[in-house]
């Protein structure tokens, strides 16, 4: 018999799927693990082998995890609300639904085609108003308790696509072409930065990479500062200023205000009053990337007024710039120059002045803002003088004047911004609130508020979804008057706000999820899915969940225990793939040419899970030869079982599939999938060269590969004699003591360079390394005529020695 995959993963995914085999089990008695995929959206183009990495690693996981006795939760559902489904109606007049359902048949197709164990009874898809209710009810949430509310804001607003972008999602909008203006428009927002504070501290809870934490604490951006009245004598007020340098208030020598600012006309005198409203008008163009790029040439346009610094009472002219941002701190800055590069650049082009406050101990030539030693100069007057004081202590120093004064306070400020909700398209979650005629605002009553059917998907020329021309759905009339309903919708961030836990309790009609499975299940074990998501999805998903915990909805306190981030897997020619660069390879085409095994595996022997490295379809042709001998130790001639036997193993081998055993079950709990794969080559290469054909020492070989290439492990474990599942199985255990290595390779320096190795037993004491050290014909030239000063012994690892001549 021939190892025919087609017909084998056929048939073992119709017998996992005829009896339930990865069907969820909730028995308090066995420990839990929630696994989770990073949900995908269905596009049209369907699924390409790099989208398969991430999923083949978790499937792997979930089938060990199993087989350690452990109750998986392993999901998988679609995240199918989104622009590109509504863009394609407005193209070809075909309904979002019906393109979802087509895209997501597809891509739980090419699923299933993989083998992947999920429980396919708990499936769930964002756009079905049995989840959406609960979508929604969490928004009446929000807004009942304040977090949720409508402003007239400056959105990011793109021309092409007729809706606003969050601005994590303009920089890549952008670089597709699209055009993006600042508009304003009423939007709903989420008051995310309440949570800004918790959303930073509790990162220290969650077993997340370093550099995924840093990209949410940067994107949060916490500083500590002061808040400083510069006052206006021609307008009788005074303009507020937050800076987390306040001890260099002395080299102000001009503020800058952003071109939002709501004094910023206001402060325009006549002869300056023009040239303002054209910089304005000129700044809503920009988006906030072009506005603030640090190599972009600065502009500005003066005001014609003036506001005095509180430390010694000069003049300082107000500008405008579209460097500065009203959505940070209070969209005004006051600026020294001597100490920052952006603001010397700025007074360099409009000759403004430079006074240096802080002096380096070092001959610089170029004034510093921080570097440690640095002292103020120039900063003092009849009340303070920071002169000679470091920033540890200036800092205070000039808080606590500025606080005594009353021109200034402490404060905590944060880059976040709140979350701008609304998106001006028909295919997302209808938001469930109705404007009455009296000017009162209520929720919807009875979830869900669904889509109504349309036919026409273009946004209304007012910027308004294409709700507002569905007159039967947007008017109505109930016992508290006539209404208006909402016609802005979700944005796509909503449904995967959450969708981990619906994933627990999908069927749910009466709460979002049943509190007593919420708290076995919770929180997810392992989170798996591109580092692309580090700000977005991660960060609303986080604050989603704070809230519903503050609810008593949820019992932990962050969501995801433990991330993971796969690497991408490029193309053949090095780069991202994409259809523009005709470098997509279809899962589909390469299932078909080599099955899913074979993909499995190579998916994983690529590399360390969590890195970059290009597909080699050369390559996979080494993993099937693998799987094809792994087919011969039972079928050693077609149509030919092998006899196993218990004859007895070899010391060797013994201790070949002792220590296959511990790695295999090490790297696999590390997720080092790749050095898995080649102990059970080197696993199976023993097995052949021995001959053997021991009962034990096969079966234990393929329960090690069976989360990795389930198909063939099943057809071999039935062929060997076995009625049952391969998946029912327990893990193999391993002796410790046969695990050990006998042997070790000892390095041997001298003076720190390593000069030669020797073979020695493990555990060898001291002298027994040191003799054999110095007996290495390697080693002994760099030691003859040397006087010997020091001997180093690290067991089983490395012997140095120190030496002089003499």
């Amino acid at each position: 018999m021939r190892y025919d995959f087609q017909s084998i993963e056929k048939k073992w995914q119709a017998y996992w799927n005829e009896h339930q085999t990865f069907l969820t089990k909730e028995t308090v008695d066995k420990p839990k693990y929630y696994v989770l995929d990073m949900f995908p959206y269905p596009s049209g183009s369907g699924l390409h082998v790099g989208h398969l990495e991430g999923y083949t690693a978790t499937d792997i996981i979930s089938r060990y995890k199993r087989s350690r006795g452990h109750n998986v939760l392993h999901p998988m559902g679609w995240d199918a609300f989104g622009l590109p489904a509504e863009q394609f109606a407005i193209k070809t007049g075909t309904h979002p639904k019906v393109i979802t359902e087509k895209n997501v048949s597809s891509f739980k197709d090419t699923l299933m085609r993989m083998g992947f164990s999920y429980d396919w009874n708990r499936e769930i898809n964002t756009t079905d108003p049995g989840y959406y209710a609960w979508t929604q009810w969490i928004f009446l949430q929000l807004l009942d308790r304040g977090l949720a509310y409508t402003s007239e804001i400056d959105v990011n607003w793109c021309e092409e696509l007729k809706t606003v972008l969050a601005n994590e999602e303009v920089a890549e909008k952008v670089a597709d072409g699209h055009t993006v203006v600042r508009k304003p428009l009423r939007q709903w927002v989420l008051k995310i930065t309440a949570y800004a504070e918790r959303l930073l501290s509790d990162l220290d809870l969650v077993d997340w990479p370093e550099s995924v934490k840093q990209m949410q604490r940067n994107w949060i951006g916490r500083s500590e500062g002061v808040e400083i009245d510069f006052q206006l004598p021609c307008h009788k007020t005074s303009l507020k200023v937050y800076t987390t340098r306040p001890d260099t208030l002395f080299g102000a020598t001009y503020l800058v205000i952003s071109p939002e600012h709501p004094m910023a006309e206001k402060l325009a005198t006549a002869e300056h009053l023009i040239e303002v409203k054209n910089y304005i008008e000129q700044a809503k163009r920009k988006t906030e990337l072009e506005r603030t790029g640090l190599q972009k040439e600065k502009t500005g346009v003066f005001t014609g007024s003036f506001a005095v610094n509180p430390a010694n009472g000069q003049a300082l002219p107000v500008w405008i710039s579209d460097f500065v941002l009203t959505s940070y701190g209070t969209g005004a800055i006051m600026s020294v120059p001597a100490h920052d590069g952006r603001d010397w650049e700025f007074a360099k082009k409009f000759n403004l002045p430079i006074v240096e406050v802080i002096k380096s101990p070092h001959d610089v030539e170029e004034a510093v803002f921080e570097e440690k030693g640095s002292v103020c100069i120039n900063s003092s007057n009849d009340d303070i003088s920071l002169d000679g004081l470091p920033f540890e202590t200036s800092f205070g120093v000039m808080a606590d004047w500025l606080e005594k004064k009353g021109t200034g306070k402490r404060t905590v400020n944060y880059k976040l911004r709140d979350w701008i909700f609304s998106r001006q398209r028909y295919w997302g979650e209808p938001i469930p609130v109705k404007y009455y005629e009296d000017g009162t605002l209520r929720p919807e009553s009875d979830l869900p508020l669904t889509l109504p059917d349309i036919e026409a998907y273009e946004p209304t020329t007012t910027g308004e979804s294409p709700l507002a021309n569905i007159s039967e759905w947007l008017y109505g009339t109930d016992e508290n008057g006539s209404f208006r309903r909402e016609t802005n919708t979700m944005p796509q961030w909503a449904g995967s706000c959450w969708y981990y836990l619906r994933f627990i309790d999908p069927g749910n009609t009466e709460k979002p999820v049943d509190p007593e499975k919420e708290q076995y299940w919770m929180n997810v074990d392992l989170y798996v899915g591109g580092a692309e998501h580090a700000v977005l999805h991660l960060l609303y998903a986080r604050f989603w969940h704070k809230v519903l915990y503050d609810l008593g909805v949820v019992s932990t306190k962050e969501p995801f225990q433990k991330l993971f981030n796969q690497g991408m897997i490029l193309g053949e020619d090095n780069e991202k793939m994409s259809k523009s660069r005709g470098n997509v390879i279809p899962a589909d085409q390469v299932l078909g040419s080599y099955g899913a095994d074979a993909v499995r595996l190579y998916e994983m022997f690529l590399g360390p899970l969590e890195q970059v490295k290009p597909w080699n379809t050369n390559g996979i042709e080494g993993v099937s030869r693998f799987l094809s001998r792994v087919w011969r130790l039972i079928y050693p001639e077609p149509g030919s079982v092998a006899d196993l036997n218990e004859a007895p193993l070899t010391e060797h081998l013994t201790r070949t599939m002792h220590k296959a055993v511990k790695k295999i079950t090490d790297h696999t709990e590390q997720l080092k999938f790749n050095t898995a794969i080649s102990e059970m080559m080197v696993f199976v290469n023993e097995l052949h060269k021995s001959g053997s054909r021991n009962r034990t020492a096969v079966e234990t070989l393929l329960l090690l590969l069976s989360p990795y290439a389930p198909h063939i492990c099943e057809e071999l474990w039935e062929a060997i004699g076995h009625d049952t599942s391969i998946t029912e199985e327990n893990w193999p255990l391993f002796d410790p003591a046969l695990a050990a290595d006998n042997e070790v390779t000892i390095a041997v320096q001298v003076n720190g360079k390593l000069r030669g190795t020797v073979t020695a037993p493990a555990g060898s004491p001291k002298n027994i390394l040191l003799d054999s050290a110095r007996k290495e014909e390697s080693v002994r030239k760099f030691l003859d005529g040397m006087s010997i000063i020091k001997e180093v012994v690290v067991p089983d690892r490395l012997v140095n020695f120190v030496v002089k001549p003499g």
